[in-house]
């Protein structure tokens, strides 16, 4: 092989890598909080011709620091307040480097035997902090979109398998229509997740919630009595049950130890998105607020938010390892 660096060079990029992100985080506190370029800066900045010949990394470094500068959303620091972005706590920028220095093809035991072992205490201290079922499956994906993927997918086998079909041998071609019934204020993330299961919007059922009740026990969350009357419309079908544990736009937890068990006697899947909210489990103060979701079937939630660990990082949790 040729240009391979000598572990000099290596060293001498890595040590001005070093330099550069302290640099950054140093000056983090007093930075604008958004952008300072434009659109078309960035791109006469960035958008360079494509070289035929290899650079010293050092100079590729140098060109990336000083070209993306003002092009950042420095969502890092402590005064970034937007879309429920947290910044990344040093425990965590730290093995996240690592992570890259290892560079494992963490998708198997044979192949990374220490990413796996890794993911697989994640998962049990994930399911110890959340006081969820300790037996449940765990994945580790970019974020809640994908976990929503993940949990659904299982949803999908599982409800479809009640009715006698194999979607892994069938496909979705001829497969009984599946009802997914939630309350109207759903995240985007779940309209997109149920499309890319083939499983589409018009078979999304809405059930209306109280956004302006008095009660603020009953404001934005999916009651009893309004499921029941959707469940027991589409009882004959396969049906799954989308519950919200802190919906990020309203702030609201449904009532899981009413409408799980309602859920499951109609047989259906019950899947709780917990993007934002199901971290209120590892709070001794506020984990009432999530009183009966451990009885749901999968939960989502995401690291890059209370956890403040670097982007992407996602959690997807299906009780039975099976359909997962």
């Amino acid at each position: 092989m040729t240009n391979v660096p000598s572990p000099d060079q290596q060293a001498a990029v890595l040590r001005e890598t070093l330099a550069a992100a302290l640099n950054y985080l140093e000056r983090l506190p007093e930075m604008p909080v958004g952008a300072t370029q434009s659109l078309e800066s960035l791109r006469a900045s960035i958008d360079k011709p494509l070289g035929a010949a290899g650079r010293d990394p050092r100079d590729v470094l140098t060109d990336l620091v000083e070209n993306i500068e003002g092009g950042l959303n420095n969502s890092a620091g402590g005064r970034f307040f937007g879309w429920v972005i947290g910044g990344v706590v040093p425990a965590a920028l730290a093995a996240d480097w690592m992570t890259s220095t290892w560079d494992q093809n963490s998708g198997m035991f044979a192949v990374a035997p220490a990413a796996a072992v890794v993911e697989e205490t994640c998962g049990r201290w994930l399911l110890e902090l959340l006081d969820l079922p300790a037996e449940s499956s765990f994945a580790l994906v970019t974020g809640c979109q994908m976990a929503h993927v993940t949990c659904l997918a299982a949803a999908r086998h599982a409800v479809l398998k009640q009715h006698g079909w194999d979607v892994e041998q069938h496909g979705l071609y001829g497969a009984p229509p599946i009802r997914v019934i939630t309350g109207d204020q759903w995240h985007g993330t779940i309209d997109r997740a149920l499309r890319m299961l083939g499983m589409g919007r018009a078979h999304m059922v809405d059930v209306p919630v109280d956004l302006l009740s008095d009660d603020p026990a009953r404001r934005g969350k999916l009651t009893a009595d309004a499921l029941e009357k959707a469940l027991a419309a589409h009882a004959d079908e396969p049906m799954i049950v989308l519950l919200q544990a802190g919906d990020l736009n309203t702030g609201s937890f449904d009532p899981f130890n009413e409408v799980i068990p309602l859920a499951h006697k109609y047989k259906a899947w019950v899947h709780v998105d917990g993007t934002f909210g199901l971290w209120v489990r590892a709070s001794k103060a506020l984990k009432h607020l999530s009183d009966g979701v451990e009885h749901a079937d999968s939960w989502a939630t995401d690291g890059h938010k209370w956890l403040n660990v670097p982007y992407d990082c996602g959690y997807a949790i299906v009780a039975d390892r099976i359909p997962h």
